[in-house]
């Protein structure tokens, strides 16, 4: 074969995806604010009123998409891990958007709520069907583009509390690791393995209490993220 060519089977570079999921994050964040009714705005905690950012919200879009698009991503790594807080995430979200009359939007978020039961039931452990990158990657972006459809986008790293701590695990695992090794010659980790899940798993928590206890950890930052949106 050509040298350098990618094998059968090997799918996409790492490279290749990131460079798609920008294109698609961009044309959606262009809709999102050259289409009617421009959502271009954005609610914070205490304020009544929503504030319109113009412009600048299709790079602040293009990055929240792409960003819950991976988020989701690297929290698909147990059985019903990432469906069971993305039903979370979406139910949070969909009662926000029901309580600001976008109905339409609700009603939307309730039907993936209702799609994602379904899977779960398949998907339960131990699983007899996955999610995978095509699931996880799309549920990812579909989420941030609801956040910033309603506004409420500032309150996604409370409400998907989850997905941003295995985010965040990752990158912290990876810089420490290399800050160490240009330091002291060898790396080091932070956690035990990343993302957060696997770090818990070496713990000693079997699969299912990782599960139920993150379940249970976006339950109550869904349940703080909702009383923000309704200050």
């Amino acid at each position: 074969g050509v040298k350098g060519r990618r094998g059968k089977g090997e799918g996409m570079s790492a490279r290749m995806k990131s460079g798609f999921q920008v294109v698609f994050a961009t044309i959606i964040a262009s809709i999102i604010y050259f289409g009617p009714p421009h959502w271009d705005f954005v609610g914070v905690p205490g304020v009544k009123d929503f504030y319109r950012l113009g412009p600048l919200i299709i790079p602040v879009a293009v990055f929240i998409i792409v960003a819950m698009s991976n988020a989701v991503n690297l929290a698909d790594g147990l059985d019903s891990l990432a469906g069971s807080i993305s039903i979370v995430s979406f139910a949070c979200y969909g009662l926000i958007a029901f309580l600001q009359n976008q109905v339409y939007l609700a009603a939307f978020c309730f039907t993936i709520v209702g799609a994602l039961l379904a899977f779960l039931w398949y998907n339960a452990f131990p699983a007899q069907l996955f999610m995978g990158d095509t699931g996880s990657l799309a549920l990812g972006a579909t989420l941030g583009t609801v956040a910033v459809m309603t506004g409420q986008w500032l309150l996604l790293p409370i409400i998907g509390l989850v997905f941003v701590a295995e985010t965040v695990s990752v990158t912290l695992q990876v810089s420490y690791f290399k800050l160490t090794r240009r330091m002291y010659g060898e790396g080091r980790r932070l956690f035990k393995m990343a993302p957060l899940h696997h770090h818990f798993e070496l713990l000693g928590w079997s699969e299912m209490q990782v599960k139920e206890r993150f379940w249970i950890v976006s339950v109550l930052s869904g349940m703080l993220g909702v009383a923000l949106a309704l200050i």
